[in-house]
């Protein structure tokens, strides 16, 4: 079963009520946290250095960077695709990141 992760702001809940749950709540917290930005955890985040790459490669870039993120910071998910919403007219790019869940086994 895979689940779309997308690049949103919301509530944190402290107690999620499932697995499924709090994997997808710390995926989203990697996708919207800026890099640098947490003090204990410079690293923690996406980068912001896309700012004026042409889209394609902003696109490139920014997959590599979530891909990794993820990896790094909630192992229990495995990123399927990344996809896009948005142009260069807007430039604004929004990733819709498709996971996984790991089984708790492996």
């Amino acid at each position: 079963m895979t689940y779309d992760v997308m690049q949103e702001v919301g509530a944190i809940d402290f107690a999620p009520l499932s697995r499924a749950a709090e994997i997808l709540q710390n995926v989203r917290m990697v996708l919207t946290t800026l890099k640098k930005s947490v003090p204990m955890d410079r690293d923690f985040g996406i980068s912001g250095e896309l700012v004026d790459l042409p889209i394609p490669a902003a696109q490139a870039r920014y997959t590599s960077m979530i891909v990794a993120a993820v990896h790094r910071y909630e192992p229990r998910a495995q990123v399927v695709s990344v996809n896009y919403r948005g142009d260069g007219k807007e430039g604004v790019l929004t990733p819709i990141v498709k996971v996984r869940l790991r089984d708790e086994s492996a």
